[in-house]
């Protein structure tokens, strides 16, 4: 939450530089959003509480969840690093494979961004379960799953508890 949070007065202030007299009110909505970040940030640290330590190890598309995991200690394998258009090379695959076995990873999951199949030949190899898919780097439409970043959270929290709090 701490990036979406100076998004936030990121935002406020640019609205207020191009809009003085509106100051107040971009500071109030501001405020209150800020305050829904801090409600959400004590809703995922509870929820992460509940997976055992050595059960927070998450294996997903690519590197888009590191400031996640760095605040909440959930530990982040991406096959593929940051970027969802690199391919992974047959030994890469065999390196992941190893890893989700020696560290006995419970769960892998899908993106909302990237094609699946990856994630189901590395769950297969290792016995891992699908455990859902995750939004990183978009949003759903207004009726989907994750509309709004807060929703996004929500959502991604909920998937990662139920795959890796058993």
């Amino acid at each position: 939450m701490p990036n979406a949070e100076i998004y936030v007065a990121n935002i406020r202030d640019a609205f207020v530089a191009a809009d003085p007299a509106g100051a107040a009110t971009y500071s109030a909505n501001a405020q209150a959003y800020l305050a829904r970040l801090d409600d959400l940030d004590r809703e995922v640290r509870a929820a992460v509480a509940r997976i055992p330590a050595p059960r927070r190890k998450v294996i997903s598309t690519h590197d888009a969840f590191g400031y996640f995991a760095q605040t909440y200690g959930v530990a982040f394998i991406a096959p593929q690093g940051v970027s969802t258009e690199s391919e992974v090379s047959a030994r890469d695959l065999a390196a992941i494979v190893r890893q989700v076995k020696a560290q006995a990873v419970p769960a892998v999951f899908l993106e909302n961004i990237s094609d699946p199949r990856l994630m189901r030949q590395i769950a297969a190899e290792t016995g891992a379960r699908i455990g859902g898919t995750l939004y990183s780097d978009s949003l759903t439409a207004e009726n989907g799953e994750a509309p709004t970043y807060i929703d996004m959270v929500r959502h991604n929290i909920k998937a990662l508890t139920d795959a890796l709090a058993d």
